[in-house]
């Protein structure tokens, strides 16, 4: 994993030009090989969307989807989704790790997220099911995206089912929803 350092936070979405909503699923034109571009095996049919985010190019959201992210109890949020995949294409890839402050940073979270990313993925392979959407063991960066998912809207079930995990993203995010969940949630006893 790499990232870069030193990035301003007050930048976190430089890289967003657009944003495009589309009233419900959609389903991308099927790509087209180029002339020169040789295929290594088989090319599988677009699939449905609920999100995209592209390096160079818009974040697209699916309001259906949106919509959904109305019961954050289920832990699937297609915006958090989506610009957790803008943060991490900061550097101009998307690899699961965004911008970092520091080299200590960087190390914690490459050790935390690289141990609870295959702890996911050999889960997941096992057929097991895990708190953290399996969907987040096919990448590095779907991994950080659905994590994303998981730190805003199940803050506290996050806390308790992986510590280390909520530690590093509340160090990124510079937040505590579990802390504000907890304090919200002694209020209004």
């Amino acid at each position: 994993m790499s990232a870069a350092i030193g990035s301003p936070h007050d930048e976190y979405y430089r890289n967003v030009e657009s944003i495009l909503v589309y009233p419900s699923t959609v389903v991308p034109p099927e790509r087209k090989p180029g002339f020169f571009e040789r295929l290594d095996g088989v090319v599988e049919a677009p699939v449905p969307i609920l999100g995209q985010a592209f390096v160079q190019g818009p974040v697209i959201l699916v309001w259906d989807a949106v919509l959904g992210a109305r019961n954050p109890e289920q832990g699937h949020n297609a915006v958090y989704h989506e610009f957790a995949h803008k943060l991490d294409m900061l550097d101009g890839t998307a690899n699961g790790t965004p911008p970092l402050v520091n080299r200590e940073q960087l190390a914690e979270w490459v050790a935390v997220c690289s141990r609870e990313f295959l702890r996911l993925r050999s889960l997941s392979e096992k057929g097991h099911k895990t708190f953290i959407d399996t969907y987040g063991a096919q990448s590095e960066a779907e991994f950080f995206a659905v994590v994303t998912e998981e730190f805003f809207d199940r803050p506290l079930a996050l806390q308790k089912q992986a510590p280390a995990l909520y530690n590093v993203l509340s160090g990124y995010y510079r937040q505590d929803p579990a802390g504000r969940t907890k304090r919200t949630r002694s209020l209004k006893k």
